[in-house]
């Protein structure tokens, strides 16, 4: 089995330039895996990502959402905003391989593009779709709270959050080296991202889905 996360950029016409979110989020893939096999974007502000390992998905998705959340962007009316993002996540199986993500079938893309249609009905930005609906039921709301957190992280809380998720070694000191701010700052950060409940929440996720995957 394996995962499938479809996702668009929240108000993308609000935004001035797509350049903006466009190379950070193409980078960021590039580290997955090559572009039209692993990931594509499509019709301007929307992509879809396939992995291998679905226990990895809830990660990927915090990534991506803190990767854009710390760039900072204007909107029309000149606001200073950090960019949001929607996303599902599909888990099942892959029917029909093509050398193009774009083409490809099975119950993994279907449970993916189903939560996709349905996050502007639940006004939710993060949803998953599996074979199991007990599962589904439990995490949605789970993902629904943390959202509460998630939606609201500043640019620094989305920074602070991208380089702890991409260097999961690093010491606070070392993090706080790259962002050139003192320990003490990277701590309140941290705090103000709940990361540590974000990384429970993670580790949760594994941890069920494990007993489920075949």
């Amino acid at each position: 089995m394996l995962a499938v996360i479809t996702g668009d950029i929240v108000d993308s016409r609000k935004l001035i330039s797509q350049q903006d979110w466009l190379f950070p989020l193409e980078s960021l893939f590039n580290t997955w895996g090559p572009k039209n096999d692993t990931w594509e974007i499509f019709r301007g502000d929307s992509f879809q990502l396939e992995m291998e390992n679905p226990l990895d998905a809830l990660k990927k998705c915090m990534l991506i959402k803190a990767t854009l959340k710390s760039i900072k962007s204007r909107d029309l009316q000149k606001r200073t905003a950090p960019i949001d993002v929607r996303m599902s996540v599909g888990i099942g199986e892959k029917d029909q391989d093509s050398p193009n993500i774009g083409m490809r079938t099975g119950s993994a893309y279907i449970h993916s593009g189903e939560a996709f249609e349905q996050l502007r009905n639940k006004n939710q930005n993060l949803m998953v779709k599996t074979p199991w609906e007990d599962f589904d039921k439990e995490m949605n709301l789970m993902l629904k709270l943390a959202l509460i957190v998630m939606d609201n992280w500043s640019s620094n809380s989305g920074e602070i959050v991208k380089v702890a998720l991409e260097n999961p070694h690093l010491k606070q000191t070392e993090i706080g080296a790259i962002l050139g701010i003192e320990q003490n700052s990277v701590s309140a950060r941290f705090q103000r991202a709940y990361y540590d409940e974000m990384m429970e929440l993670d580790g949760l996720f594994r941890e069920m889905l494990t007993k489920l995957l075949p």
